[in-house]
């Protein structure tokens, strides 16, 4: 499963659009089907409206009927590893089967590291959070 997975993940990573800052990111969802959904970082000149490689998979998933993922693979630079950015992690929370889903943080194709999201993100806030408050009154 990592093998397709990272794989998808590299091969998306040589669609990125940056002109801007040169980094390339490539990353892969394995949706709850059995899928791999891939995306790619694409920059803008208004820096705020850049969408990360994350994002991109993810909602590409969606976008495509899925609403859980199984696992992720996310690579950047080639010579070490990249994580995902706090944006990235929380959205994965968001659509995650589990706080125990796969990121697979890749350098190459031989070297990775797997970590689960809640590794990455102890702690997430979730729809479990704001389900909790429903009803409270504001004091």
């Amino acid at each position: 499963m990592y093998k397709e997975l990272i794989e998808a993940a590299l091969t998306a990573r040589e669609n990125a659009y940056v002109p801007y800052s040169q980094f390339k990111v490539g990353s892969a969802v394995l949706t709850e089907d059995g899928q791999i959904i891939s995306g790619c970082n694409i920059e803008n000149a208004s820096y705020g409206a850049t969408n990360c490689a994350e994002r991109t998979a993810i909602f590409n998933a969606v976008s495509q009927g899925h609403r859980h993922i199984k696992a992720l693979a996310v690579v950047g630079d080639t010579s070490t590893f990249t994580y995902p950015c706090g944006i990235c992690r929380q959205v994965m929370v968001e659509f995650a089967l589990n706080k125990d889903i796969p990121i697979i943080i890749v350098k190459n194709s031989e070297e990775y590291l797997v970590k689960t999201l809640e590794d990455i993100l102890p702690g997430a806030f979730t729809k479990s959070d704001l389900d909790a408050h429903k009803g409270e009154k504001n004091v």
